[in-house]
């Protein structure tokens, strides 16, 4: 599809033929541009063009048993699933298509641990200053809303997305037939470059599938994935978000981790004592010691945690199980809740709800 210059049509100018100028499409090759130094590395670091629910995991992943080669990007999508990105710089994506099969095909089995490694040595590998598995690990939780106490299992569907200049029939057919027949999610994302007086312009287009078909394609599959789970018995986490209320305000949907703790600020916030919160859920099954306490006031993340660690005894790798950034301090001391929540939070949302010192509290699951 053609790309044009149209800033010399105004409201003031009449629109003549000379109005709209064609802009001329190069190649990654004319100009220059490298495969893997260039275009790798600009879509390691604006992922959001190929789809803004992807997170960038692994570079150049090779952690293969008997294996050589080397996945371009290794991402994760929001729903737990791996990502493989295979990129091209020529016209016809070469065999890209069957490469990226079987780097699907290895990642498949991944575990989550094993993913919290090789995140942290990207991490590392891109001079991230909090680059320690115990770090990596918590982004991962974080960008997966993962509330449960346990670590999250990762799906062995692994989507794959290839990106290159343009694309073959033999890859297009390829990808379309293994879509509609055999249940892949294959993506095909095209790069145009376009050279408009002397300024180097990227259209990025995803070709397979359609835009417009996309969602709707994704609906399908997840009713279809759906019934098979429930066939086989397996159920996912729960993922439901909640509304809360409290008299400064009505929340946006939040997982149950941020629900638990808008709802526990609320009723400080309201004149609760903080050790009342903590007696409170004390009483609820599966919800001991979810609040602990520590002597001073603290403010900074690392300053609090080196804290808990002297005078309650955490290993590091707790850490991730707190929300540090969101203390409550009351008399010198320094709360801390959990950021771990599974099958008790509803019990914990009654109980704590019965103790609202004023009108205007409410937890409502979102629709």
């Amino acid at each position: 599809m053609a790309l044009y210059d149209m800033t010399r049509i105004s409201s003031d100018v009449p629109v003549t033929a000379g109005s709209l100028i064609e802009v001329p499409k190069t190649s990654f090759a004319r100009e220059g541009i490298q495969e893997r130094a260039h275009l790798q590395a600009a879509l390691r670091d604006h992922i959001e063009l190929v789809d803004p629910d992807l997170l960038v995991v692994a570079e150049e992943f090779g952690d293969f048993e008997g294996a050589h080669r080397r996945i371009d990007l290794l991402c994760l999508s929001r729903d737990g699933r791996l990502v493989v990105l295979e990129l091209k710089r020529t016209v016809d994506g070469g065999h890209m298509d069957l490469q990226a099969i079987r780097y699907a095909a290895m990642v498949s089995t991944m575990t989550f641990q094993l993913l919290v490694r090789a995140f942290a040595k990207y991490r590392r590998d891109r001079t991230v200053a909090a680059a320690s598995e115990t770090d990596a690990r918590s982004e991962l939780l974080a960008w997966l809303e993962w509330d449960d106490e346990n670590d999250p299992v990762l799906s062995r569907e692994v989507g794959i997305v290839l990106v290159s200049e343009d694309f073959s029939p033999e890859i297009t057919t390829t990808v379309l037939w293994l879509n509609e027949f055999h249940d892949f999610d294959i993506r095909c994302v095209r790069l145009s470059p376009y050279n408009h007086a002397g300024v180097l312009l990227l259209d990025v287009q995803q070709v397979i599938p359609l835009p417009e078909a996309a969602d709707y394609m994704v609906r399908v599959r997840q009713k279809e994935q759906s019934l098979v789970r429930q066939t086989q018995g397996t159920a996912n986490q729960d993922r439901t978000k909640f509304v809360v209320a409290t008299p400064g305000g009505v929340s946006d949907p939040l997982p149950k981790r941020g629900a638990v703790l808008r709802l526990v600020q609320g009723l400080v916030e309201s004149g609760l004592p903080i050790s009342t919160i903590k007696d409170a859920l004390e009483s609820v099954p599966r919800a001991t010691g979810k609040l602990i306490v520590v002597d001073g006031v603290f403010t900074d993340a690392d300053e609090l945690w080196d804290a808990v660690e002297l005078q309650l005894d955490r290993s590091p790798e707790n850490r991730k199980r707190w929300h540090l950034d969101d203390p409550i301090h009351d008399a010198g001391r320094t709360w801390i809740l959990n950021n771990n929540w599974g099958i008790q939070t509803r019990d914990v949302f009654a109980r704590l709800l019965s103790l609202a010192p004023v009108p205007g509290f409410a937890v409502e699951e979102s629709a």
